[in-house]
């Protein structure tokens, strides 16, 4: 039997698969109640164990990463791999961070040999790892149709997660415009697939009670698309549009209706325009909102991790072996100095300082976010250390008055690379050496970081949790103002 390869063909084949899947766990607990699945499931997670890592890392690189996706059943193993956390073989959150950055590369692998090889070598050499011409110009009427979004909703489109990086690259976008698509639909992917697998385990016998409603969520799911399939095509014949608007217009409550949409259309259009990749605001924008899907996952991750064991992770052990390794007298007092950059006294009189440089040049929007963002991270980081109460290292350096996580100075220290970022960005476009401004503004926010570790008043995590803590703030802020400036102006 030959499955549909439509999108609606798919869904109905999925559906009837689900059905059938349900009766035959119903039959198996019925005339096998002696085979427990649970157990099974157990064994097969500890027969994987931390191989599920390195295995996730491959396959979900390989996905996208050098044209072979098409043969790799990377959605499946993204499942498999959250049923192996859901055991508490593995972690859950490591587990997604290891798919995403593998997923990221990936991406960025088919990208650059689509840039560099083209569209015709593809197609000449692509049939071996099963990229036809048919599919891969599918992909590329679709990435006509949608632009840049490709990247982002195609992950979710059979054969387009596969193919839309190498496209993207043929096609002579830029990686800048390319990459934060990227990683919001790999995150996206990658966390909606590994927790249906995490959740999925935890209560795999009860799997028979959600049968029925899943079905029947996908069942509505069909209909509503194909009812919205057949609406769209009829709709794009300018004729049925004019038709189906006179004879709106011709009853009271539809003529509302009418109005309102006429009324709208300019905000309607604004918004289509602004989830449309390209153009500098879009760009921002998904830039942005990147930002913030990372950095939330980081502060989630690891505050979730230290609620239930607040001592060193690996990660802040290695941090520390190395540290008493090159630990030295002279470097100690370089790092008190540096770490004070992130200080209270500090950050408060410099924002105080561009806030009035701000406010004279009449820049609100900018200050806005910086003002909203410094209190956002205050209150962030006094919540989050009072929930989860860590303690700090023993044998720091210099003195500390409070629980260990998140660390505030790196938290605070983001400030350092909103301030580059914006003087080069917003406040001075035509800025020569804008690269070097915002490298230097990363290098002070990552030396002060990485000064609380070197003095030992921070664990590694505690830095890491802080410094997307305060990327969270500045992007959340940012995209705020962004969006708020740009209402105005429809």
């Amino acid at each position: 039997m030959r499955i549909p390869e439509t999108t609606r063909g798919k869904a109905i084949a999925a559906a009837a698969a689900l059905v059938v899947a349900g009766v035959l766990y119903f039959l198996y607990r019925q005339f096998f109640p002696e085979l427990d699945l649970q157990y099974l499931l157990d064994e097969f997670a500890n027969f994987l164990g931390a191989w599920t890592y390195l295995l996730i890392a491959i396959l979900s690189f390989l996905e996208t990463g050098a044209f072979v996706g098409l043969l790799v059943p990377g959605e499946t193993a993204l499942l498999v791999a959250g049923a192996v956390a859901g055991q508490g073989v593995i972690n859950v959150y490591l587990l997604i961070a290891i798919a995403w950055v593998s997923a990221v590369l990936g991406d960025t692998v088919s990208f650059y040999l689509g840039h560099r090889l083209g569209r015709s070598f593809i197609l000449q050499h692509g049939d071996r790892v099963g990229i036809t011409e048919e599919r891969y110009v599918k992909v590329e009427d679709y990435f006509e149709k949608h632009g840049g979004k490709t990247v982002l909703i195609g992950r979710f489109l059979g054969l387009v997660p596969a193919l839309s990086p190498c496209v993207a690259g043929s096609s002579g976008m830029r990686y800048r415009a390319f990459v934060p698509y990227s990683v919001l639909g790999a995150g996206l992917q990658v966390t909606l697939h590994i927790m249906a697998g995490y959740i999925f385990a935890r209560s795999i016998d009860a799997a028979p009670q959600y049968v029925g409603l899943v079905a029947l969520i996908i069942g509505t799911i069909i209909v509503v698309s194909v009812i919205a399939v057949v609406s769209v095509r009829f709709l794009k014949v300018p004729e049925n549009r004019v038709k189906l608007v006179e004879g709106m217009e011709r009853y009271r409550v539809s003529a509302r209706l009418v109005g309102l949409g006429r009324r709208l259309r300019p905000q309607w259009d604004w918004l289509v325009a602004r989830l449309t990749p390209g153009g500098t605001f879009g760009l921002e924008v998904t830039t942005l909102c990147a930002i913030i899907a990372v950095s939330a996952f980081i502060v989630i991750a690891y505050t979730e991790i230290l609620l239930g064991n607040g001592g060193p992770t690996p990660g802040d052990t290695a941090a520390f072996d190395l540290v008493d390794r090159i630990r030295t007298g002279w470097f100690v007092d370089v790092a008190k100095v540096i770490t004070d950059l992130g200080s209270t006294p500090v950050i408060v009189g410099l924002t105080a300082i561009t806030g009035t440089f701000l406010y004279a040049g009449r820049r609100y929007t900018e200050l806005a976010v910086l003002l909203l963002s410094t209190l956002a991270i205050y209150i962030g980081v006094d919540l989050l250390k009072e929930g989860v109460d860590r303690p700090r290292p023993t044998g720091g350096l210099t003195g500390f008055s409070s629980a260990s996580f998140p660390s505030g100075h790196a938290a605070h220290s983001v400030f350092y690379v909103w301030l580059a970022v914006t003087i080069a960005v917003r406040l001075r476009p035509d800025m020569v050496r804008k690269t070097a401004l915002v490298l230097s503004g990363i290098a002070v926010t990552a030396l002060v970081g990485l000064s609380r570790v070197y003095l030992g008043v921070h664990y590694l995590s505690d830095v890491n949790a802080g410094w997307a803590l305060g990327a969270f703030c500045f992007a959340f802020f940012a995209v705020a103002a962004l969006l708020a400036g740009q209402l105005r102006k429809t």
